[in-house]
């Protein structure tokens, strides 16, 4: 797992040598002053599908497409972020992921950058079906998966430890990439919350119980002198209250 300390030792070790620069150019010029760099990443969930709907487990073995609900969650995030600046747009390979990228990425006439790292939680056998038929078919490991996701994974599926590494090495290969700008990842329920936890400081044990992350809904993580900042969770007031009001995850 990369150390995000190391990731902010980076953001600290550029930005003066940057500052540095910018002032020897505009040196006589006293109303200048040097913009930090910031990158902000904009983790976005996948709209409605017809099993966030249901709520049941959907992870990376299956792959339903978008609702038209779901649709236009992905055209109301567009719309509502189309006129910022934007360097670069990376989601999971799932059809619900790149759906839900493809209006803005039309919108800026940018290209998805596609990584399996950032596709969902593997569920395993769980996979199309309610935590109520879960629990009562693998009882003992849904109550294990229930105390303790880090190291419990379910039934065939994958530890929120594992999600946690393929997460964050996908995130280094970004912010190593980009030093600022505004950037979109399209991703999961499951996986955006591990990343939260993983780069907030939060044990990712405990990630069904410190963050939301309900269909359609950004997270805004900015990258300072001081490492990532939350300055967004779950948000979703580019929706529409119908939307947001919407049954299911």
């Amino acid at each position: 797992m990369p150390a995000w300390g190391a990731v902010s030792a980076r953001w600290r070790r550029v930005a003066p040598t940057t500052e540095i620069r910018l002032a020897s150019r505009y040196e006589n010029d006293v109303n200048f002053r040097p913009e930090p760099m910031t990158l902000r990443l904009f983790l976005l969930r996948h709209g409605q599908t017809a099993m966030s709907r249901a709520n049941v487990f959907c992870g990376r073995g299956l792959d339903p497409v978008l609702t038209d609900e779901g649709l236009v969650m992905a055209d109301a995030f567009a719309a509502a972020y189309a006129d910022d600046q934007w360097t670069a747009i990376y989601s999971s390979p799932l059809a619900r992921a790149l759906a839900t990228a493809a209006p803005l990425a039309a919108a800026r006439n940018l290209t998805i950058e596609r990584r399996d790292e950032l596709a969902e939680i593997d569920y395993g056998a769980w996979d199309g079906l309610t935590a109520e038929v879960v629990a009562r078919q693998w009882h003992d490991e849904h109550e294990r998966w229930s105390a303790d996701p880090a190291w419990n994974p379910p039934t065939g599926g994958e530890t929120a430890i594992a999600l946690s590494q393929r997460m964050t090495n996908v995130i280094e290969e970004i912010t190593s990439a980009h030093m600022d700008g505004n950037v979109l990842v399209v991703s999961h329920k499951a996986s955006i919350r591990v990343l939260l936890c993983a780069l907030l400081g939060v044990d990712v044990g405990r990630f069904r119980y410190r963050f939301g992350c309900p269909v359609g809904s950004v997270s805004i993580i900015e990258f300072g002198s001081h490492g990532p900042l939350a300055t967004a969770v779950a948000d979703r007031s580019h929706l529409d209250a119908r939307l947001r009001h919407l049954e299911g995850t």
